[in-house]
């Protein structure tokens, strides 16, 4: 078991190493892509310092833990990209019978489709959400939870985007879904649970999992709680064990393309 689980990691490493090696092959443009998704984060978040300008907070959010809401969001969703960003065109790859080339390869599937492509841009998400943090001052003790919950968090956007790709076996233009639901999670994730009431916040919590991916391990960070945190860990595992069975159960289904792609 142990031996599976190290070539599993070993395949992603280097799934991970030769994406980024393909990615900087041009640098300039690399690195351009980089500081421009770095500098397009810093610039959304000039209307929070107005209005912390005007109010001393909003949804029980200070400054300081709107920064952090961004930092962990921009962290988690830029890991996540990074490591798995196929995860998040899944759907695309279903419609158009493109999963061929990975059902011939020994290795596992699940694993081989989500780390078969990087999103560079991620990279600045990632450095951004660390600048963040870096700036909000959060302790030893709050750093270390910071980078354990952009693990978490980048986990549950993966699920979440993994699931929904995964529907594609049985709906037709489940891309244009998966697209919206994801991009609905992250807009979401970067405003205060504090502003959401009633259904809206049930919603953001069990359906499109916002609650779990930033919220709670906002609150986490700044008030620690053993039963929370195993809350969520319990969480993630289960989001991530029901997206790979739908994923495996909708493999069954899979109808090859008539074009067979070779990967190296």
């Amino acid at each position: 078991m142990s031996t599976a689980v190290k070539n599993q990691l070993r395949v992603c490493f280097l799934s991970l190493k030769y994406n980024l090696m393909r990615e900087m092959v041009n640098k300039v443009t690399f690195l351009t892509n980089v500081l421009f998704m770095v500098l397009n984060n810093a610039s959304i978040l000039v209307q929070w310092f107005i209005l912390f300008a005007l109010r001393e907070d909003v949804g029980g959010y200070t400054l300081r833990e709107i920064l952090l809401l961004w930092g962990l969001t921009a962290a988690s969703f830029g890991l996540a990209h990074i490591l798995f960003a196929r995860a998040f065109s899944l759907s695309e790859l279903i419609i158009k019978g493109k999963l061929d080339s990975f059902l011939v390869q020994p290795k596992n599937v699940l694993v081989s489709v989500i780390t078969s492509a990087t999103d560079v841009s991620a990279i600045g998400d990632l450095l951004y959400g660390i600048a963040l943090v870096c700036f909000c001052r959060p302790g030893v003790g709050g750093f270390f939870l910071f980078f354990l919950f952009t693990v978490t968090g980048a986990a549950v956007f993966t699920a979440f985007a993994l699931l929904l790709g995964s529907l594609s076996f049985w709906f037709v233009r489940m891309d244009l879904l998966q697209n919206q639901m994801v991009m609905s999670a992250v807009s979401f994730a970067t405003y205060p649970d504090g502003i959401f009431n009633g259904i809206s916040r049930f919603l953001l919590y069990f359906i499109i999992p916002v609650g779990m991916a930033v919220w709670h391990p906002v609150h986490l960070i700044g008030r620690f709680d053993f039963g929370m945190f195993l809350t969520l860990l319990g969480y993630v595992c289960l989001l991530l064990s029901a997206a790979a069975v739908v994923f495996y159960r909708g493999l069954r289904r899979y109808a090859p393309g008539s074009l067979m792609e070779a990967r190296l």
